[in-house]
């Protein structure tokens, strides 16, 4: 009898995850407005970060720790924390520490991103790590 209830509570959890698994996957669809390859409907904020004292681990660590608290802001869609790829040609720039590329759903959720007091505390606490920032907000090219 017991063996039988475990079966119907793993059951119940299995179908209640995949749910929300499923509620969240069609949430981003809508959210970004995929046609093909691209993202529609999007306000995309990218940063680029210097680091004031480029070859401390210790200080790039505290930055990405930082960002990840900053990616709790609730406007957030999706984010992605990055370093410079190995790759090297004339017109790539990777001279930066670290990027911080945001997707929010429109310029009203990023306006509030910045107010927002998760914000407000990484630039309290993270300011002094950098000496050089670059933003580059970009919203759907029209035609």
């Amino acid at each position: 009898m017991a063996k039988n209830n475990v079966k119907k509570e793993s059951r119940r959890k299995f179908i209640g995850d995949l749910s929300k698994a499923s509620l969240a996957t069609g949430m981003m669809a809508t959210t970004t407005k995929n046609s093909g390859n691209e993202l529609k409907k999007a306000f995309i904020h990218h940063v680029f970060f210097w680091l004031k004292n480029s070859d401390s681990t210790e200080d790039k660590a505290k930055l990405i720790q930082g960002l990840r608290k900053l990616s709790k802001v609730k406007t957030i869609q999706q984010f992605h924390i990055g370093v410079p790829a190995d790759t090297r040609r004339e017109v790539i720039d990777s001279s930066y520490s670290v990027s911080w590329f945001v997707l929010f759903k429109n310029g009203k959720d990023q306006a509030s991103y910045q107010t927002d007091p998760i914000h407000l505390k990484f630039v309290d606490e993270c300011a002094q790590l950098w000496g050089r920032v670059v933003v580059h907000d970009t919203v759907d090219a029209i035609v």
